[in-house]
């Protein structure tokens, strides 16, 4: 059994800070993965990340207070945050929707305000580190998260490790590249044919509103709203309506996402994909996100290996928002596990 799935000490608790654009999630999390308490604050992403730290040590000793949970029972403390980062230096470098935040040692930093030795990752990569500890991946030795958003993020498990490269930039899997062509959708990052071009829940929503218009019996066809723009929900809620261009838009999507996973696969050969984030078209409880997992293993199974495409799991994530606060306290506790084994 990985190091990560040993019981230690139950009476162990972990502390884990999920750094996002809009909050500040802080948890306490014991040894199997499970939320004891958490609290959270506005980013206020424009001010120095300073006050973030100390906002962060005052709210972990009040949910401290509030559970009656003694501070010396709190092992270490894991944190995730946007990239790009440094994760050798512990440095966040020039977050996109962090602007007050450059160039700042945040673990280090963090750890001296708390008391605690700080563990950093990615927060895609401390998403998929939950779901692997303690999520729809803890029945894996190795798997891969894609997180549909904003944005599509990613992290990569392989038997307790995280493939964070040699520039802290392993897993970027909204760009890969899955479009060559000359008419290939530009990323938000600038280049070309990105995955994150075509299925995240910007480009779904972009590619709506620009097919909308041939389509004239679609829900989806109203003309710009600035009270109720088309969104990756709308498509959701119009392909749930039976609107034939809505439920097209997504099987495309599930397309360019069953190209990238084939990929990925190839490469990896994971025993598990999952996907996460906000759009998921009604996930597992729902036909239209039961048929957009279909589409994506048929495309995958049509693309890689036979004994790829017939032994791969491929499912939603379970653990949702909670996935960034779980995963950091995981790389906190993996943390300490590795550094005594070294010693």
């Amino acid at each position: 059994m990985n190091q990560t799935r040993e019981a230690s000490d139950s009476s162990n608790l972990y502390a884990g800070v999920d750094v996002g654009g809009t909050n500040i999630k802080i948890g306490i999390v014991n040894e199997s993965g499970k939320i004891v308490a958490q609290s959270k604050f506005p980013t206020e992403p424009d001010k120095s990340p300073s006050i973030a730290i100390e906002k962060s040590k005052k709210t972990l000793g009040e949910i401290l207070a509030a559970e009656g949970i003694d501070d010396s029972r709190i092992k270490s403390v894991g944190l995730g945050t946007p990239g790009p980062l440094d994760l050798k230096s512990g440095t966040i470098l020039t977050p996109t929707n962090l602007p007050g935040w450059r160039n700042f040692p945040i673990r280090d930093e963090l750890s001296s305000a708390v008391g605690k030795p700080a563990f950093y990752a990615n927060d895609a990569g401390a998403a998929a580190f939950g779901e692997y500890w303690a999520g729809a991946g803890k029945e894996h030795e190795s798997m891969i998260l894609i997180t549909l958003g904003t944005g599509v993020g990613g992290g990569i498990i392989v038997n307790d490790f995280s493939i964070d490269g040699a520039h802290s930039m392993g897993a970027e899997i909204g760009h890969m590249t899955i479009d060559t062509s000359k008419e290939a959708r530009t990323c938000g990052c600038g280049h070309p044919g990105h995955l994150e071009a075509y299925a995240s829940a910007t480009a779904v929503a972009k590619r709506a509103r620009e097919g909308a218009i041939n389509h004239r019996d679609s829900l989806l066809n109203r003309g710009d709203n600035e009270d109720a723009p088309i969104t990756s929900l709308s498509v959701y809620e119009a392909a749930v309506e039976g609107d034939k261009f809505a439920k097209q838009l997504i099987s495309d999507t599930a397309f360019y996402l069953g190209n990238a996973i084939s990929t990925l696969a190839h490469i990896i050969d994971p025993s598990a994909v999952l996907l996460g984030g906000a759009m998921n078209f009604g996930g597992p409880d729902s036909p239209i996100g039961q048929q957009f997992l279909r589409e994506i293993r048929t495309r995958v199974e049509n693309c890689t290996f036979t004994e790829i495409g017939k032994n791969i799991t491929i499912d939603f994530a379970t653990l949702g928002s909670a996935a960034g606060v779980v995963g950091a306290a995981g790389i906190a506790r993996y943390g300490l596990l590795k550094s005594a084994a070294h010693s």
